[in-house]
């Protein structure tokens, strides 16, 4: 019985696609464009709901965290740049 069921549904054809002419296609791409043009930002709207935030006490100190880190980088870049600057000019120049 399972198989007639099967090779019932395979003998099915799939319905035939209208065959539209330039106008209705464009008609239909003008009507789903503002769902086209929504869709991302939907998508991202139900993304940042799953988000979760950091708490305020922690952003704080996320926040002091790095900005202790960017100023040691800036210290070291800075000496190295001192050090390169030093190295460059103790050269003679012929």
């Amino acid at each position: 019985m399972s198989e007639k069921k099967n090779v019932s549904k395979a003998k099915k054809k799939a319905p035939a696609k209208e065959n539209k002419s330039f106008f209705g296609k464009a008609v239909a791409f003008i009507k789903r464009l503002p769902a086209t043009i929504a869709a991302p930002f939907k998508n991202t709207w139900r993304e940042l709901k799953k988000v979760t935030w950091p708490t305020r006490q922690n952003l704080l100190q996320y926040t002091l965290i790095v900005l202790v880190f960017m100023t040691f980088m800036g210290v070291v870049i800075g000496l190295f740049d001192l050090g390169a600057t030093k190295l460059i000019t103790a050269i003679p120049v012929k």
